[in-house]
Protein backbone atom coordinates (compact mmCIF):
# COMPACT_ATOMS: atom_id res chain seq x y z
CA UNK A 1 0.00 0.00 0.00
CA UNK A 2 0.99 3.72 -0.61
CA UNK A 3 1.15 6.24 1.33
CA UNK A 4 -1.13 8.32 -1.14
CA UNK A 5 -3.57 5.61 -0.83
CA UNK A 6 -6.11 4.91 2.02
CA UNK A 7 -6.32 1.28 3.11
CA UNK A 8 -9.95 0.92 2.21
CA UNK A 9 -8.85 1.58 -1.47
CA UNK A 10 -6.03 -0.83 -2.13
CA UNK A 11 -5.51 -4.32 -1.74
CA UNK A 12 -2.59 -6.91 -2.00
CA UNK A 13 0.31 -5.48 -3.80
CA UNK A 14 -0.56 -1.72 -3.37
CA UNK A 15 -2.55 -1.92 -6.27
CA UNK A 16 -6.21 -0.14 -6.44
CA UNK A 17 -9.48 -2.22 -6.19
CA UNK A 18 -11.64 -2.19 -8.81
CA UNK A 19 -13.98 0.58 -7.03
CA UNK A 20 -11.71 3.44 -8.96
CA UNK A 21 -13.33 2.08 -11.93
CA UNK A 22 -16.48 2.60 -13.44
CA UNK A 23 -19.56 0.94 -12.03
CA UNK A 24 -20.12 -1.02 -15.45
CA UNK A 25 -19.34 -4.27 -14.69
CA UNK A 26 -20.55 -6.90 -11.73
CA UNK A 27 -18.28 -7.72 -9.06
CA UNK A 28 -16.07 -10.35 -9.67
CA UNK A 29 -15.17 -13.18 -7.84
CA UNK A 30 -11.42 -13.92 -9.30
CA UNK A 31 -8.72 -11.68 -10.47
CA UNK A 32 -6.94 -13.17 -13.30
CA UNK A 33 -2.89 -12.62 -13.26
CA UNK A 34 -1.88 -15.08 -16.22
CA UNK A 35 -2.73 -16.95 -19.23
CA UNK A 36 -1.31 -19.63 -21.00
CA UNK A 37 -3.21 -22.16 -23.44
CA UNK A 38 -6.48 -23.06 -22.14
CA UNK A 39 -5.59 -22.21 -18.65
CA UNK A 40 -5.92 -19.05 -16.61
CA UNK A 41 -4.08 -18.41 -13.20
CA UNK A 42 -5.54 -16.59 -10.51
CA UNK A 43 -3.95 -14.09 -8.13
CA UNK A 44 -3.25 -17.21 -5.44
CA UNK A 45 -1.81 -19.10 -8.14
CA UNK A 46 -4.86 -20.86 -8.83
CA UNK A 47 -5.37 -22.51 -12.08
CA UNK A 48 -9.04 -22.83 -13.78
CA UNK A 49 -9.47 -24.51 -17.36
CA UNK A 50 -11.10 -21.58 -19.78
CA UNK A 51 -14.08 -22.56 -21.48
CA UNK A 52 -14.92 -19.15 -22.34
CA UNK A 53 -11.89 -17.86 -24.13
CA UNK A 54 -12.67 -14.19 -22.90
CA UNK A 55 -16.07 -14.31 -24.73
CA UNK A 56 -14.94 -16.32 -27.91
CA UNK A 57 -11.94 -14.21 -28.15
CA UNK A 58 -9.03 -16.08 -27.45
CA UNK A 59 -9.06 -19.12 -29.94
CA UNK A 60 -6.12 -20.12 -29.63
CA UNK A 61 -5.76 -19.53 -26.16
CA UNK A 62 -3.89 -17.32 -24.10
CA UNK A 63 -0.65 -16.09 -25.18
CA UNK A 64 -0.67 -18.21 -28.39
CA UNK A 65 3.59 -18.10 -28.67
CA UNK A 66 3.43 -17.19 -32.53
CA UNK A 67 1.12 -14.08 -31.40
CA UNK A 68 2.77 -13.33 -28.91
CA UNK A 69 6.19 -13.03 -31.19
CA UNK A 70 4.31 -11.00 -33.78
CA UNK A 71 2.86 -8.48 -31.42
CA UNK A 72 6.35 -8.19 -29.52
CA UNK A 73 8.67 -7.87 -33.44
CA UNK A 74 5.57 -5.15 -34.21
CA UNK A 75 6.22 -3.62 -31.08
CA UNK A 76 9.91 -3.02 -32.07
CA UNK A 77 9.34 -2.11 -35.27
CA UNK A 78 6.55 0.27 -35.39
CA UNK A 79 3.60 0.79 -33.46
CA UNK A 80 1.23 3.39 -34.76
CA UNK A 81 1.19 5.95 -37.83
CA UNK A 82 -1.62 7.27 -38.52
CA UNK A 83 -4.15 6.29 -41.02
CA UNK A 84 -3.27 9.67 -43.22
CA UNK A 85 -0.19 6.95 -44.10
CA UNK A 86 -0.60 3.21 -45.21
CA UNK A 87 0.93 0.40 -43.21
CA UNK A 88 2.32 -2.50 -44.88
CA UNK A 89 0.23 -5.13 -42.31
CA UNK A 90 -3.20 -4.12 -42.59
CA UNK A 91 -4.05 -4.89 -45.87
CA UNK A 92 -2.56 -8.51 -45.46
CA UNK A 93 -5.17 -8.86 -42.96
CA UNK A 94 -7.87 -7.65 -44.66
CA UNK A 95 -6.95 -9.81 -47.79
CA UNK A 96 -6.71 -12.80 -45.77
CA UNK A 97 -10.40 -11.98 -44.43
CA UNK A 98 -11.63 -11.57 -48.05
CA UNK A 99 -10.23 -15.03 -49.25
CA UNK A 100 -11.64 -16.30 -45.97
CA UNK A 101 -15.24 -15.23 -46.60
CA UNK A 102 -14.83 -16.24 -50.06
CA UNK A 103 -14.22 -19.81 -48.48
CA UNK A 104 -10.76 -19.86 -49.79
CA UNK A 105 -10.89 -18.50 -53.29
CA UNK A 106 -11.52 -14.90 -52.39
CA UNK A 107 -14.50 -12.78 -52.15
CA UNK A 108 -13.94 -9.46 -53.96
CA UNK A 109 -14.88 -7.33 -51.11
CA UNK A 110 -13.28 -4.59 -49.39
CA UNK A 111 -12.35 -4.42 -45.92
CA UNK A 112 -12.20 -1.45 -43.06
CA UNK A 113 -10.39 -2.58 -39.65
CA UNK A 114 -11.75 -1.23 -36.62
CA UNK A 115 -11.06 -1.49 -33.00
CA UNK A 116 -13.83 -3.42 -31.85
CA UNK A 117 -17.02 -5.20 -32.92
CA UNK A 118 -19.11 -2.62 -31.73
CA UNK A 119 -17.66 -0.73 -34.20
CA UNK A 120 -17.86 -2.70 -37.39
CA UNK A 121 -21.08 -2.90 -36.49
CA UNK A 122 -21.09 0.87 -36.62
CA UNK A 123 -19.18 0.77 -39.97
CA UNK A 124 -21.56 -1.71 -41.45
CA UNK A 125 -25.09 0.55 -40.50
CA UNK A 126 -23.13 3.81 -41.87
CA UNK A 127 -22.54 1.88 -44.93
CA UNK A 128 -26.26 0.36 -45.45
CA UNK A 129 -27.51 3.97 -45.04
CA UNK A 130 -24.52 5.66 -47.65
CA UNK A 131 -25.60 2.93 -49.72
CA UNK A 132 -29.31 3.12 -49.79
CA UNK A 133 -29.37 6.80 -49.81
CA UNK A 134 -31.57 9.64 -48.52
CA UNK A 135 -34.94 8.30 -47.15
CA UNK A 136 -33.68 4.53 -46.75
CA UNK A 137 -32.05 4.33 -43.39
CA UNK A 138 -33.80 1.48 -41.35
CA UNK A 139 -31.90 -1.29 -40.12
CA UNK A 140 -34.05 -4.38 -39.13
CA UNK A 141 -32.31 -7.06 -36.50
CA UNK A 142 -34.03 -9.48 -34.08
CA UNK A 143 -35.21 -9.27 -30.73
CA UNK A 144 -32.55 -11.61 -28.29
CA UNK A 145 -29.66 -10.34 -30.61
CA UNK A 146 -26.40 -8.29 -29.51
CA UNK A 147 -24.30 -6.21 -31.38
CA UNK A 148 -22.91 -3.90 -29.28
CA UNK A 149 -22.88 -0.79 -26.67
CA UNK A 150 -21.98 2.10 -29.04
CA UNK A 151 -25.77 4.56 -28.55
CA UNK A 152 -26.30 2.56 -32.82
CA UNK A 153 -25.14 -0.37 -32.30
CA UNK A 154 -27.22 -0.58 -29.09
CA UNK A 155 -30.40 0.01 -30.72
CA UNK A 156 -29.55 -2.41 -32.95
CA UNK A 157 -29.50 -4.82 -30.24
CA UNK A 158 -32.76 -6.67 -29.90
CA UNK A 159 -33.32 -6.04 -25.96
CA UNK A 160 -35.66 -3.50 -25.12
CA UNK A 161 -34.41 -3.74 -21.60
CA UNK A 162 -30.97 -2.91 -22.87
CA UNK A 163 -32.69 0.33 -23.95
CA UNK A 164 -34.27 2.46 -21.43
CA UNK A 165 -31.94 3.71 -19.48
CA UNK A 166 -30.58 5.49 -22.68
CA UNK A 167 -33.56 6.65 -24.37
CA UNK A 168 -33.52 8.31 -26.79
CA UNK A 169 -31.90 6.16 -29.14
CA UNK A 170 -30.98 7.10 -32.84
CA UNK A 171 -33.80 6.40 -35.16
CA UNK A 172 -33.69 4.00 -37.83
CA UNK A 173 -33.94 0.04 -36.36
CA UNK A 174 -36.66 -1.86 -35.89
CA UNK A 175 -36.86 -5.59 -34.35
CA UNK A 176 -38.77 -8.44 -35.26
CA UNK A 177 -38.75 -12.56 -33.56
CA UNK A 178 -35.37 -14.50 -34.08
CA UNK A 179 -36.09 -16.89 -36.54
CA UNK A 180 -39.18 -15.70 -38.08
CA UNK A 181 -39.34 -15.01 -41.62
CA UNK A 182 -43.13 -14.12 -41.74
CA UNK A 183 -42.21 -11.24 -39.55
CA UNK A 184 -39.06 -10.07 -41.05
CA UNK A 185 -41.01 -9.88 -44.66
CA UNK A 186 -43.60 -7.32 -42.66
CA UNK A 187 -40.67 -5.34 -41.37
CA UNK A 188 -38.33 -5.13 -44.70
CA UNK A 189 -40.28 -2.28 -46.12
CA UNK A 190 -37.53 -1.38 -49.47
CA UNK A 191 -38.92 2.52 -49.55
CA UNK A 192 -37.27 2.53 -46.24
CA UNK A 193 -35.22 0.17 -44.91
CA UNK A 194 -31.61 -0.16 -46.00
CA UNK A 195 -30.37 -3.41 -44.16
CA UNK A 196 -31.20 -6.43 -42.00
CA UNK A 197 -28.40 -7.01 -39.53
CA UNK A 198 -28.35 -10.71 -38.28
CA UNK A 199 -26.02 -12.48 -35.92
CA UNK A 200 -25.82 -16.62 -37.91
CA UNK A 201 -26.42 -17.67 -34.43
CA UNK A 202 -27.71 -15.65 -31.27
CA UNK A 203 -24.89 -15.53 -28.84
CA UNK A 204 -26.15 -13.56 -25.56
CA UNK A 205 -29.50 -14.25 -26.52
CA UNK A 206 -29.10 -18.01 -25.48
CA UNK A 207 -26.84 -19.51 -28.82
CA UNK A 208 -29.75 -20.16 -30.50
CA UNK A 209 -29.27 -21.05 -34.10
CA UNK A 210 -31.71 -20.50 -36.65
CA UNK A 211 -34.11 -23.15 -38.81
CA UNK A 212 -32.06 -24.33 -41.42
CA UNK A 213 -32.89 -22.99 -44.77
CA UNK A 214 -33.35 -19.82 -42.74
CA UNK A 215 -30.24 -17.33 -43.97
CA UNK A 216 -31.16 -18.47 -47.25
CA UNK A 217 -34.63 -17.36 -47.55
CA UNK A 218 -33.35 -14.00 -45.64
CA UNK A 219 -30.83 -13.65 -48.36
CA UNK A 220 -33.85 -13.84 -50.99
CA UNK A 221 -35.67 -11.45 -49.44
CA UNK A 222 -32.97 -8.96 -48.84
CA UNK A 223 -32.25 -9.64 -53.00
CA UNK A 224 -36.36 -8.91 -53.37
CA UNK A 225 -36.59 -5.81 -51.67
CA UNK A 226 -33.27 -4.30 -52.75
CA UNK A 227 -31.86 -4.13 -48.31
CA UNK A 228 -28.43 -5.36 -47.92
CA UNK A 229 -28.13 -8.71 -45.96
CA UNK A 230 -25.50 -7.92 -43.15
CA UNK A 231 -24.44 -10.49 -41.13
CA UNK A 232 -22.68 -10.13 -37.43
CA UNK A 233 -20.25 -12.81 -37.27
CA UNK A 234 -18.17 -11.34 -34.73
CA UNK A 235 -18.24 -14.39 -32.31
CA UNK A 236 -19.24 -16.75 -34.86
CA UNK A 237 -16.64 -15.93 -37.16
CA UNK A 238 -13.31 -17.54 -37.69
CA UNK A 239 -13.54 -20.95 -37.41
CA UNK A 240 -15.92 -21.01 -33.86
CA UNK A 241 -18.84 -22.89 -35.98
CA UNK A 242 -16.88 -25.48 -37.77
CA UNK A 243 -16.67 -23.30 -40.96
CA UNK A 244 -14.61 -20.06 -41.44
CA UNK A 245 -17.78 -18.30 -41.08
CA UNK A 246 -21.44 -19.51 -39.80
CA UNK A 247 -22.99 -18.24 -43.27
CA UNK A 248 -20.87 -20.79 -45.26
CA UNK A 249 -22.87 -23.02 -43.59
CA UNK A 250 -26.05 -22.63 -45.66
CA UNK A 251 -23.89 -21.68 -48.79
CA UNK A 252 -24.80 -17.80 -49.26
CA UNK A 253 -23.20 -14.92 -49.64
CA UNK A 254 -23.48 -12.00 -47.55
CA UNK A 255 -23.31 -8.91 -48.76
CA UNK A 256 -21.47 -6.74 -45.66
CA UNK A 257 -19.84 -8.98 -42.82
CA UNK A 258 -18.33 -7.68 -39.37
CA UNK A 259 -15.83 -9.45 -37.53
CA UNK A 260 -14.17 -8.70 -34.41
CA UNK A 261 -13.77 -10.89 -30.87
CA UNK A 262 -11.14 -14.00 -32.53
CA UNK A 263 -9.83 -11.76 -34.93
CA UNK A 264 -6.38 -10.82 -32.86
CA UNK A 265 -6.55 -13.64 -30.05
CA UNK A 266 -7.56 -10.77 -27.11
CA UNK A 267 -6.01 -7.58 -29.22
CA UNK A 268 -8.41 -4.90 -29.97
CA UNK A 269 -9.09 -5.28 -33.27
CA UNK A 270 -12.68 -5.55 -35.53
CA UNK A 271 -13.40 -5.65 -39.30
CA UNK A 272 -16.82 -4.65 -41.41
CA UNK A 273 -16.31 -6.92 -45.00
CA UNK A 274 -18.46 -5.49 -47.63
CA UNK A 275 -18.58 -6.46 -51.21
CA UNK A 276 -16.72 -4.02 -53.36
CA UNK A 277 -20.03 -2.36 -55.16
CA UNK A 278 -21.01 -1.62 -51.03
CA UNK A 279 -18.10 -0.58 -49.81
CA UNK A 280 -17.60 1.99 -52.60
CA UNK A 281 -20.16 3.83 -51.28
CA UNK A 282 -17.97 5.10 -48.96
CA UNK A 283 -16.15 8.33 -49.74
CA UNK A 284 -12.88 9.53 -48.04
CA UNK A 285 -13.80 11.49 -45.05
CA UNK A 286 -17.27 9.25 -44.28
CA UNK A 287 -15.66 6.78 -41.94
CA UNK A 288 -12.78 6.45 -40.31
CA UNK A 289 -10.59 5.64 -37.07
CA UNK A 290 -7.47 6.64 -35.19
CA UNK A 291 -6.71 3.23 -34.40
CA UNK A 292 -8.07 0.69 -36.33
CA UNK A 293 -5.73 -1.56 -38.28
CA UNK A 294 -2.98 -0.07 -36.13
CA UNK A 295 0.57 -2.19 -37.16
CA UNK A 296 0.34 -3.64 -33.69
CA UNK A 297 -3.32 -4.43 -33.79
CA UNK A 298 -2.51 -5.62 -37.43
CA UNK A 299 0.02 -7.71 -36.24
CA UNK A 300 -1.78 -9.99 -34.32
CA UNK A 301 -4.05 -10.13 -36.16
CA UNK A 302 -2.16 -11.47 -39.34
CA UNK A 303 -0.11 -13.93 -36.58
CA UNK A 304 -3.46 -15.15 -35.37
CA UNK A 305 -5.18 -15.81 -39.13
CA UNK A 306 -2.14 -17.60 -40.26
CA UNK A 307 -2.42 -19.98 -37.39
CA UNK A 308 -6.02 -20.40 -37.72
CA UNK A 309 -5.14 -21.40 -41.54
CA UNK A 310 -2.26 -23.61 -40.66
CA UNK A 311 -4.18 -25.42 -37.74
CA UNK A 312 -7.11 -25.62 -39.92
CA UNK A 313 -9.52 -24.54 -36.52
CA UNK A 314 -12.68 -24.80 -38.49
CA UNK A 315 -12.09 -29.22 -38.64
CA UNK A 316 -11.19 -28.09 -34.98
CA UNK A 317 -13.86 -26.86 -33.96
CA UNK A 318 -16.01 -29.76 -35.70
CA UNK A 319 -14.16 -32.43 -34.04
CA UNK A 320 -14.13 -31.29 -30.80
CA UNK A 321 -17.44 -29.79 -31.04
CA UNK A 322 -18.76 -32.92 -31.36
CA UNK A 323 -17.10 -34.55 -28.31
CA UNK A 324 -18.48 -31.27 -26.31
CA UNK A 325 -22.09 -31.51 -27.46
CA UNK A 326 -21.80 -35.77 -27.31
CA UNK A 327 -20.22 -35.03 -23.33
CA UNK A 328 -22.34 -32.25 -22.25
CA UNK A 329 -25.91 -34.32 -23.49
CA UNK A 330 -24.93 -36.68 -20.76
CA UNK A 331 -24.74 -34.89 -18.36
CA UNK A 332 -27.04 -34.70 -15.12
CA UNK A 333 -29.15 -31.95 -15.51
CA UNK A 334 -29.27 -31.00 -19.05
CA UNK A 335 -32.00 -31.03 -21.25
CA UNK A 336 -30.41 -30.45 -23.99
CA UNK A 337 -27.56 -28.61 -26.35
CA UNK A 338 -27.61 -26.56 -28.91
CA UNK A 339 -25.03 -24.51 -30.83
CA UNK A 340 -22.63 -25.28 -33.93
CA UNK A 341 -19.01 -26.20 -33.69
CA UNK A 342 -17.14 -24.70 -30.44
CA UNK A 343 -19.92 -22.19 -30.04
CA UNK A 344 -22.29 -24.40 -27.68
CA UNK A 345 -25.22 -23.79 -25.01
CA UNK A 346 -26.33 -26.25 -22.61
CA UNK A 347 -29.76 -25.85 -21.93
CA UNK A 348 -30.64 -26.80 -17.71
CA UNK A 349 -33.32 -28.51 -16.80
CA UNK A 350 -34.39 -25.80 -14.00
CA UNK A 351 -33.51 -21.71 -14.31
CA UNK A 352 -29.79 -22.18 -12.21
CA UNK A 353 -27.86 -21.35 -15.24
CA UNK A 354 -26.38 -18.51 -12.39
CA UNK A 355 -25.70 -20.63 -9.88
CA UNK A 356 -23.97 -23.51 -12.04
CA UNK A 357 -21.34 -20.90 -13.73
CA UNK A 358 -20.67 -19.81 -10.18
CA UNK A 359 -20.25 -22.74 -8.77
CA UNK A 360 -17.96 -24.60 -12.26
CA UNK A 361 -15.84 -21.47 -11.42
CA UNK A 362 -14.96 -22.56 -7.78
CA UNK A 363 -14.43 -25.92 -9.02
CA UNK A 364 -11.96 -24.34 -11.65
CA UNK A 365 -14.00 -24.24 -14.67
CA UNK A 366 -14.83 -20.82 -16.54
CA UNK A 367 -18.15 -21.04 -18.31
CA UNK A 368 -20.83 -17.98 -18.43
CA UNK A 369 -24.84 -18.09 -18.14
CA UNK A 370 -26.86 -16.38 -21.27
CA UNK A 371 -29.85 -16.76 -19.70
CA UNK A 372 -31.47 -18.22 -16.81
CA UNK A 373 -31.47 -22.09 -18.17
CA UNK A 374 -28.46 -21.86 -20.53
CA UNK A 375 -24.24 -22.17 -20.30
CA UNK A 376 -22.21 -20.90 -22.65
CA UNK A 377 -19.05 -22.75 -23.73
CA UNK A 378 -16.63 -21.52 -25.99
CA UNK A 379 -13.17 -22.78 -25.39
CA UNK A 380 -10.13 -22.25 -27.59
CA UNK A 381 -10.41 -23.57 -30.42
CA UNK A 382 -7.37 -25.79 -30.22
CA UNK A 383 -8.47 -27.19 -26.92
CA UNK A 384 -7.20 -30.64 -26.61
CA UNK A 385 -9.77 -34.24 -26.23
CA UNK A 386 -8.47 -34.28 -22.41
CA UNK A 387 -9.58 -31.24 -21.45
CA UNK A 388 -12.81 -31.56 -23.37
CA UNK A 389 -13.24 -34.27 -20.80
CA UNK A 390 -11.88 -32.40 -17.92
CA UNK A 391 -14.47 -29.62 -18.44
CA UNK A 392 -17.05 -32.15 -18.25
CA UNK A 393 -15.90 -34.23 -15.34
CA UNK A 394 -15.98 -30.98 -13.30
CA UNK A 395 -19.56 -29.21 -15.10
CA UNK A 396 -20.79 -33.11 -14.49
CA UNK A 397 -19.67 -32.90 -10.66
CA UNK A 398 -21.38 -29.52 -9.99
CA UNK A 399 -24.19 -30.61 -11.91
CA UNK A 400 -24.50 -33.60 -10.28
CA UNK A 401 -23.93 -32.29 -6.53
CA UNK A 402 -26.66 -29.27 -7.73
CA UNK A 403 -29.11 -32.12 -7.84
CA UNK A 404 -28.99 -33.62 -5.32
CA UNK A 405 -28.05 -30.26 -2.76
CA UNK A 406 -30.76 -27.99 -3.90
CA UNK A 407 -33.48 -28.33 -7.06
CA UNK A 408 -34.33 -24.94 -7.17
CA UNK A 409 -32.35 -21.44 -7.64
CA UNK A 410 -30.26 -20.45 -4.59
CA UNK A 411 -29.53 -17.06 -3.09
CA UNK A 412 -26.29 -15.17 -2.71
CA UNK A 413 -24.09 -16.88 -5.25
CA UNK A 414 -21.58 -15.21 -6.97
CA UNK A 415 -22.42 -13.72 -10.10
CA UNK A 416 -21.92 -15.00 -13.68
CA UNK A 417 -18.46 -14.53 -15.21
CA UNK A 418 -19.72 -12.13 -17.93
CA UNK A 419 -21.89 -10.90 -20.71
CA UNK A 420 -21.46 -9.92 -24.63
Amino acid sequence: MTSSMPASEADRGGRPERSVLMSTYPPTPVTFVRGEGTRLYDEDGRRYLDFLSGLAVTALGHCHPVVTEAIAEQARTLVHVSNLFGNVVGPDVAATLDRLIGDGTGAGGRVFLANSGAEANECAIKLARRWAGPGRYVVVSAYGSFHGRTLATLHATGQPTKHEPFQPLPEGFRHVAWDDLDALERAVDGSVVAGVLLEPILGEGGVNPPAPGFLTAVRRLCDERGALLMLDEIQTGLGRTGRWFAFQHEGIMPDVVTMAKALGNGVPIGACWARAEVADAFRPGDHGSTFGGQPLAAAAAKATLAVMEEADVPALARTSGAQLREGLDGLPGVAGVRGQGLLLAAELEVPVAKEVTARALAAGLVVNAVTEKAVRLAPPLLVSSDEIEEALAILGQVLGEHRVADRGPRRGGPPPTGTA
